[in-house]
């Protein structure tokens, strides 16, 4: 008896579904040459005499903003990525960058550095002045990135 081997997909295939190309919308994420975007842009060219209609993406990658472009035909498939967002309460800042996060299961998490850019420099100001704050984390295709931070209401 032999024994079945299967192949493996790289790219985060595994973390994206297919969908017709023409249900996509404005706003909605697809994959645009292994990027996962959102979609700025949508718009469809008649079909000609003996074509299918096509349709015209422009999307932002969610995690540089890049501009990627593609056309399809309406009734192909395109992959869409799943697309997660988390809030998860900040512990402290690391001085190598690293955040430290307080996980629902009470589990710490040290492995995501702070954004570089204005957002980062938020985060440290906030973290000195000792507030309560919580980020948002956007994951997809095994990738994450700090997106958000908001300062956390405790009821009593």
């Amino acid at each position: 008896m032999t024994e079945e081997s299967f192949a493996s997909s790289g790219a985060g295939a595994a973390s994206c579904y297919p969908v017709q190309c023409s249900t996509l919308r404005k706003g909605g994420h697809v994959m645009i040459k292994g990027h996962p975007c959102k979609i700025v842009n949508l718009s469809s060219a008649s079909p000609g005499k003996h074509g299918h209609a096509k349709i015209q993406l422009v999307g932002l990658d969610i995690f540089t903003g890049s501009r990627y472009e593609d056309s399809c035909p309406s009734k192909h498939t395109m992959s869409v990525p799943e697309v997660n967002k988390n809030e998860i309460h900040v512990l402290s800042v690391a001085h190598d960058g690293y955040i430290s996060l307080l996980l629902e299961n009470g589990e710490i998490r040290r492995d995501l550095k702070v954004p570089d850019n204005g957002l980062g420099k938020e985060i440290h100001d906030r973290i000195k002045q000792e507030e309560d704050i919580a980020v948002c984390i956007l994951s997809a295709c095994e990738q994450e990135a700090i997106i958000g931070v908001k300062k956390l209401h405790f009821d009593p």
